[in-house]
């Protein structure tokens, strides 16, 4: 299987040299020339490791079989995820069930492809004989990069620099990322949001005077941002999880279709169950779930990107996002794989702030997608909501997804069975669901220690290790910068 952009320009690559590169040359996404088939129901019932390795594959036929086997055992195992079956899938109702993705080390969902991201960038590496240290730079809105700190942390032959929003990632989020440990990683706060260091990232992987000079000092940049096919990649695998438990769990039939409700900023997300649906696993629908910087649910109902509009800082801030990378992806496969029209919008969206695409493919989308936001307050609702009903605890990323699942459903009546995608252990957003629960007057005053203590009292849940272990952690980075300084940073912390 070769790798070709998104944008055109390039030639073919293996998978080892996509995933080595992260973006493609010119700007463009990596994305397979063809994608495999893959009936679930051919699956032999394995654990999780055993399965992903089982998705991956096909995607990897440059990487030794019995090397990737060692890499998802070494990635999805009891030391590294404090559930036996890393993904478990919690009823809610009859119709209703929680894909529980945070049960890694950091306690979001971006551990599922960034626990195994190392050992597939490290072999990359090793495939194509590439002798420079590899310089993982990633912009983050809260969780990817607290993950791939963890991932990449004293991994010799890399150095990891993520830059996220100050003021634009909960407390505990920011917690864990500037308190990490680890002799080659580096976290830099942003004046701005996420999409700043986001095009900030993208404008230094776009320049080769840059990247001459990072080459002379010996090395070579790469990311475990999902726009990197490794980081993407590992996410279809839990699709499949999802699925195939409900099949043990005898709730559906075999090929019965199922849904899928994804909170979704980036797109990454909600991109690896498009990918599946296409390999040939039963999708009825997938729900775009966006909050209030509901740039996505607009292109999907009215065929306008346009982030030309004002940007919010939520109670879910992985989602305040109004450039979604990986849509990128979406709209190769939407122009028939075409990439002269990708070029195009991505132009108009650098120059205009915004394109649009063809009423007649709004409504090939609509056979497959199904798109809503929800503000705080309902989020907040949500939250409260779905404790009382199910004694069930939501973070404010899921809740959004369970707004838009309760929307969905009384606008469509379509009792097929769906999964809710749970991004982040509620813990991690400790503010909101605390408040959510027991009302401002109770948690107002209350430390981020206090407020994880006061949840596990409420609720009679664990608080997580990882989390818990962040008091009296010392602070380790402490570097500010402006958007205009990020190609000046990486120069000057390498």
């Amino acid at each position: 299987m070769r790798y070709i952009s998104t944008r055109g320009g390039t030639e073919p690559v293996n998978a080892a040299e996509a995933i080595k590169l992260g973006p493609a040359p010119g700007g463009g996404l990596f994305v397979p020339e063809k994608l495999p088939r893959l009936d679930p129901e051919g699956i032999p019932a394995a654990d999780y490791a055993a399965l992903a390795g089982t998705v991956i594959k096909p995607f990897l036929p440059d990487f030794d079989s019995a090397a990737v086997d060692q890499f998802v055992r070494l990635a999805y195992n009891s030391g590294r995820f404090d559930h036996p079956a890393v993904a478990p899938l919690h009823r809610l109702h009859d119709h209703l069930y929680c894909l529980e993705l945070w049960h890694g080390p950091t306690c979001a969902f971006k551990d599922m492809a960034l626990q195994l991201l190392p050992y597939l960038l490290r072999e990359a590496a090793r495939l194509t004989g590439e002798s420079a240290e590899l310089v993982i730079l990633t912009a983050t809105s809260g969780d990817t990069g607290k993950a791939a700190l963890e991932g990449f942390r004293d991994v010799p032959g890399t150095r990891v620099i993520v830059f996220y929003p100050a003021e634009g990632v909960s407390l505990m989020q920011e917690r864990q990322m500037i308190t990490q440990e680890g002799e080659n990683v580096h976290v830099v706060a942003l004046r701005g949001n996420f999409d700043d260091a986001q095009t900030g990232v993208k404008n230094v992987f776009n320049d080769g005077a840059l990247a001459a000079r990072l080459g002379e000092r010996g090395y070579k940049l790469t990311s475990a941002n999902s726009i990197n096919w490794g980081r993407l990649v590992p996410q279809i695998a839990y699709y499949y999880a999802a699925y195939l438990a409900l099949r043990r769990a005898g709730a559906i039939a075999a090929g019965e279709k199922i849904n899928f409700v994804v909170p979704t900023g980036n797109f990454g997300n909600i991109l690896a169950g498009y990918y599946a649906c296409r390999m040939g696993l039963p999708v009825g629908r997938l729900l775009c779930a966006s909050n209030s910087n509901n740039v996505l649910a607009d292109f999907f109902n009215r065929g306008v990107y346009d982030r030309n509009r004002p940007f919010y800082r939520t109670i879910s801030p992985s989602m305040d996002i109004l450039v979604s990378s990986n849509l990128e992806r979406l709209l190769f496969e939407l122009s028939g794989r075409a990439p002269e029209p990708v070029r195009r919008w991505m132009e108009q969206l650098r120059e205009r702030g915004s394109y649009r695409i063809s009423p007649e493919a709004v409504t090939a989308l609509a056979e497959l997608f199904w798109a809503d936001y929800a503000g705080d307050a309902q989020t907040m609702q949500a939250i409260s909501d779905t404790y009382r009903e199910h004694g069930y605890l939501l973070d404010p990323h899921t809740a959004v997804g369970k707004v838009i699942y309760d929307r969905y459903l009384g606008a469509t009546a379509d009792q097929s069975k769906t999964v809710l995608v749970a991004t982040a252990s509620p813990f991690k957003f400790n503010a909101s669901t605390a408040c959510a629960l027991l009302g401002k007057e109770r948690t107002a005053g209350c430390s981020e220690y206090e407020l994880l203590q006061l949840l596990a009292d409420t609720t009679g849940l664990t608080v997580p290790p990882p989390l818990r272990g962040l008091e009296g952690k010392p602070v380790r980075h402490k570097l500010i910068v402006s958007p205009e300084q990020i190609k000046e940073t990486v120069l000057q912390l390498l």
